[in-house]
């Protein structure tokens, strides 16, 4: 007999809890009914699971490996009924689509929700991931849908264009360095604060350093733009975002965001599906209207 989802929920809380009676209580019944749950558990599994005393419960070697497998079931579990969950109250499609960092801190919510006012029968799972991760998740099958940057590698898949993005320096009011735009020459020499190494822009930008006989100086690495311009505002260096979404933050932190002036500082980004879907299909219908607001340059916010 296997054992029942709501057994190895209160095997969980009572290992991490360390204690039958709190987490009983957190399961809502009663004490000798989860001492019953958890002695046909070992029956179960003929394994302790639990050292039992009067200060409380420890776990044997077999209940140390059962909590990191139960932890997984649970949370597999949980993941089930919130996919399930996505296609109650009428839903008919549900769609998954990850967005890079900055495609997601830019416009991408706003033309998805754009299309989900006119589209109240297809719910739109949206998560954010690093380009390679998108594609990586395309290509098995996880999800309906990835927004990349230009640079990754989408063979094989089906890949239409969608918007562009200018990348800037992010300075401080008070910094020396002025103009309208900036060159990444002007910055190569200066500390950079950037997003961890396994970004699309940070590998950029070393490869365009590369380019210049000059390795760069990454002082500081984040995982968002907001953590970026607030190292830039505590005078840890200076950095380089999308533009639009440095904007964002510049005037909270006193910061100013100029253009850089390379061509390759205006980057393209795809949407990209494993096959082409049919046009009358909810996917090809979403990327249809992504298309369609990048071309008729709606704002993002």
């Amino acid at each position: 007999m296997l054992p029942d989802i709501d057994s190895l929920a209160l095997f969980v809380r009572a290992a991490e809890l360390r204690n039958l009676t709190r987490a009983s209580e957190a399961s809502l019944i009663t004490v000798p009914a989860a001492s019953r749950r958890l002695s046909l558990l070992e029956h179960q599994f003929k394994a302790q699971l639990f050292e039992r005393h009067s200060r409380g419960l420890d776990l044997t070697p077999a209940g140390e490996r059962l909590l990191v497998l139960a932890r997984e079931v649970v949370a597999s579990v949980h993941h089930l009924r919130s996919e399930m969950a996505n296609y109650a109250n009428g839903r008919q499609s549900v769609l998954r689509v990850h967005g890079n960092t900055s495609a997601m801190t830019q416009f991408l919510p706003a033309d998805i929700a754009d299309f989900s006012a006119g589209h109240p029968t297809v719910r739109i799972v949206l998560e954010e991931t690093w380009s390679e991760d998108a594609v990586r998740r395309v290509r098995s099958g996880e999800i309906d849908l990835g927004v990349v940057v230009e640079g990754v590698d989408v063979a094989g898949l089906w890949v239409r264009p969608y918007r562009r993005d200018q990348l800037a320096a992010v300075l401080r009011e008070d910094d020396a360095l002025g103009g309208p735009e900036v060159s990444f020459a002007d910055l190569i020499e200066r500390d950079l604060v950037g997003l961890e190494g396994s970004s699309t822009l940070t590998r950029l930008l070393e490869a365009q350093a590369a380019v210049l006989l000059h390795p760069i100086a990454l002082r500081v690495q984040v995982r968002s733009f907001e953590a970026v311009c607030r190292a830039v505002e505590a005078r840890l260096g200076v950095g380089v975002l999308p533009l639009h979404a440095a904007r964002s933050f510049a005037a909270a932190m006193g910061l100013r965001v100029l253009p850089l002036s390379e061509s390759w500082a205006e980057r393209g980004m795809l949407l990209c599906a494993r096959s082409q879907p049919a046009a009358n299909a909810p996917l090809g219908a979403l990327m249809d209207h992504l298309q369609a607001r990048a071309a008729n340059g709606a704002s993002a916010g």
